[in-house]
């Protein structure tokens, strides 16, 4: 005969264990989005923070405010003593909107999210970027954002050198040509008197430096998972995407 003093302890167990995975919360992860401009790589890192209630970081954008800085304030940026004391100058942080629900860039306590985007910083950005102080800088800031995870960040070495072991590495991609036309969409709207032309070399230019810089230049990480959305809706992908969030979410 079984004493009741184990019948009761087992049956405890095996309750107390089943209601302890039912309310066990989800794990924090940080996930990464890679890959060339014009992929869409914003767009799915801010719906996948939005979905998971975390927070959306767009490297992308710190590099564009650190290039609007150093433009507006013409700092030479082939002379590293220049750039380290402009660096020391320059306070970055991420802001919400309540009323657009999104995450904008302040640069020293001015909302630049907007005059960031336009084609002169594009044409200069890749070039800023390339800076190894610059890298390091941003960098730094970087890792100290993502330290608590419940992260989304995006950008071109997010997987490989900013969080070489995130849970998740989406690396995106799509073929040249529509790349183009989504780039030149979003330019038009601001300004109509941009050519499909300027976009398309200014494309080709930032892939060049991108893939080419001494310091992080983009590339696959060897875990991350590519994403090609040439032929995919935003839905699709962004259902695809959380697939795979959520094979490395749930305990």
């Amino acid at each position: 005969m079984i004493p009741w003093q184990l019948i009761f302890t087992f049956a405890c167990t095996k309750h107390c264990d089943l209601r302890t995975r039912s309310i066990m919360p989800e794990k924090k992860i940080i996930i990464t989005i890679d890959g060339w401009s014009s992929c869409g790589k914003s767009t799915l890192a801010k719906q996948m923070a939005a979905k998971l209630k975390y927070t959306y970081i767009d490297s992308g954008a710190m590099y564009r405010a650190i290039t609007l800085y150093f433009l507006r304030n013409h700092v030479d940026w082939t002379d590293a003593r220049k750039v380290n004391r402009a660096l020391k100058e320059i306070n970055i942080e991420f802001s919400h909107n309540e009323s657009t629900k999104a995450s904008e860039i302040i640069l020293n306590e001015e909302n630049v999210e907007y005059l960031i985007r336009d084609l002169v910083v594009a044409e200069k950005v890749s070039e800023v970027a390339a800076i190894k102080e610059v890298r390091e800088f941003a960098v730094k800031h970087q890792q100290e954002m993502g330290s608590k995870k419940a992260i989304v960040m995006d950008g071109r070495d997010i997987g490989t050198v900013v969080f070489p072991n995130a849970e998740l590495k989406i690396f995106m991609t799509a073929d040249k040509a529509i790349r183009v036309a989504r780039r030149f969409r979003e330019l038009y709207d601001k300004n109509p008197n941009v050519s499909l032309e300027e976009v398309k070399n200014n494309l080709e230019m930032r892939d060049y430096i991108d893939s080419h810089r001494e310091i992080s230049p983009l590339r696959k990480a060897s875990d991350a998972i590519v994403l090609d959305n040439s032929n995919l809706t935003e839905q699709e992908q962004f259902q695809l995407a959380m697939k795979w969030a959520n094979e490395r979410i749930k305990p």
